[in-house]
């Protein structure tokens, strides 16, 4: 268990597609290991979610959801906590939300990002047993960001309106820049 260094926007690893979590790999000493550091590096840096890629694994691998309210989204709703290979997301209407969006491999940035507002996802927890959820709010936009690290998106590429985008400490004073990074 380990919290690792995670990649920053610029480095090119955060711009690949990232490989399927095969088969064979799931229960596997290796792969709980890599869940066990993904939970430690997120919660090291207070994050609502974390995909492999953001500390350099190419697997389509995310971690997202907490029992305790996120320092930084304090006023959001609890997400389970949920470990999620190779994931498929399906929008389940055309209608989408805008809301602020951060990344750990942002920091210090925020910008409202349009995301569509109830999805299905489904994929594998780490042991291969089938996920198949149908979601909204909060919860599906953390899906959906986290899932956009695995095809190489990071949110700003996904900012509409470039007047709703800038430093968390300019736009959001009450969030403490050391729960920002």
């Amino acid at each position: 268990m380990t919290v690792r260094d995670i990649l920053k926007m610029g480095d090119p690893r955060l711009l690949r597609i990232a490989q399927p979590v095969p088969a064979e790999s799931f229960d596997s000493d290796a792969l709980h290991l890599l869940v066990s550091d993904l939970f430690d590096t997120m919660h090291a840096v207070n994050g609502a979610g974390l995909a492999a890629p953001q500390i350099g694994v190419d697997m389509q691998l995310v971690i997202f959801g907490s029992n305790d309210r996120n320092p930084r989204y304090p006023d959001r709703p609890l997400v389970p906590i949920t470990v999620l290979c190779n994931p498929v997301i399906t929008p389940l209407s055309a209608d989408e939300e805008e809301d602020w969006e951060g990344c750990l491999s942002v920091p210090g940035l925020r910008g409202v990002v349009p995301r569509w507002s109830k999805i299905r996802y489904t994929g594998f927890d780490q042991y291969g047993d089938a996920i198949d959820r149908t979601v909204d709010g909060f919860h599906a936009r953390v899906v959906q960001h986290e899932c956009d690290h695995l095809i190489g998106k990071l949110y700003p590429m996904r900012v509409r309106d470039f007047t709703r985008f800038g430093f968390t400490e300019v736009l959001f004073p009450g969030i403490a820049a050391s729960e920002d990074d």
